[in-house]
């Protein structure tokens, strides 16, 4: 062999051109890229919420959560019918009784956010709402056997100080329903992302469409009546199909290239922007127990965040 076609050999053998390195590191990027975008967007969808419950003219949270419900099973439905056309149904039995019982868990957490939101502030509510994945962790340590880095450890006593300080402040105000309210869709929403990593190998999105279901008919069950006004209707079958359903399409798409360590502070823009779109619209300032309760939250859910971006992507379990 020439010393020519030995070079060639070694080139041919050192990889592709520069050129399609670049352009595969541009296409990730450009992945990552949308992917927070689309993270940040579900946060910013989710964040509306509380600012559309303030905006009713006199729906009760029943009737809302009717409203609301059952748009998020006709929205999700439909997006399991353009994803699976003739094979819905057999998704839907695929995906068997865990995700009844995801279904039924993030039910009970819809019906825990329309009375946490009534019953005390938006930025109160949202607080307690972001310890949710610090609950997730713990459930998963206890029934899954997922373990737990000592920096998650430590953020969640952070969280839970911080969650006292608002709970405890809550009390003294006389919104403890509230606070109550926000403490069960808090853990709704962590029993139903367990259940989901329990189910990760089937598609868990019918789990969606049973929550919808489940939390249509008791609140159908539960509302003296179904009467509303037309601007009531339009906005709580906009909170169900546009920002429910919508920020949790998104935020499903973005997570597939975002890293699970920087998913909390992207999500973020639920917590901060929640209670600043009502303080806006209706001038409803926080209790000052509840703004330091948050920061300590916060604080808990950024360290960790930032911490876990400096590691290298965990193995799945590990938190």
């Amino acid at each position: 062999m020439t010393g020519k076609d030995g070079a060639r050999t070694a080139a041919a053998g050192a990889g592709p051109p520069m050129s399609q390195v670049e352009s595969a590191l541009a296409g990730q990027d450009a992945a990552y890229l949308r992917g927070v975008v689309m993270v940040m967007v579900a946060g910013v969808l989710w964040s509306l919420g509380g600012l559309m419950v303030r905006s009713m003219e006199a729906a009760g949270a029943w009737q809302i959560l009717f409203v609301r419900s059952s748009t998020v099973v006709l929205t999700v439905l439909a997006v399991l019918l353009w994803r699976y056309r003739g094979d819905c149904l057999g998704k839907i039995r695929r995906a068997g009784g865990l995700a009844v019982l995801a279904g039924a868990l993030l039910g009970m957490a819809f019906c825990g956010f329309i009375f946490a939101v009534m019953h005390t502030t938006v930025a109160n509510a949202v607080f307690v709402l972001s310890a949710a994945p610090f609950l997730t962790a713990v459930l998963g340590w206890l029934l899954l056997g997922e373990a737990i880095r000592r920096g998650t450890w430590l953020a969640m006593v952070l969280v839970l100080i911080g969650v006292g300080v608002m709970v405890g402040g809550g009390i003294v105000a006389g919104a403890w329903f509230g606070n109550l309210m926000a403490l069960l869709t808090t853990a709704g929403f962590a029993g139903f992302a367990v259940a989901l990593r329990r189910g990760r190998a089937n598609d868990m999105l019918p789990a969606v469409l049973w929550a919808g279901l489940l939390s249509a008919l008791v609140a159908a069950a539960m509302a003296p009546d179904l009467a509303m006004t037309v601007r009531d209707v339009a906005l709580s079958a906009f909170m169900g199909a546009g920002l429910l359903t919508g920020g949790m399409v998104l935020f499903t798409a973005g997570s597939r290239t975002v890293p699970s360590a920087e998913l909390a502070l992207l999500t973020l823009t639920e917590v901060v922007l929640g209670p600043l779109w009502v303080w806006l619209a209706y001038a409803e300032v926080p209790r000052a127990e509840t703004l330091l309760g948050g920061a300590l939250v916060l604080a808990a859910i950024v360290g960790r965040a930032l911490t876990g971006m400096r590691r290298r992507t965990p193995p799945f379990g590990a938190v």
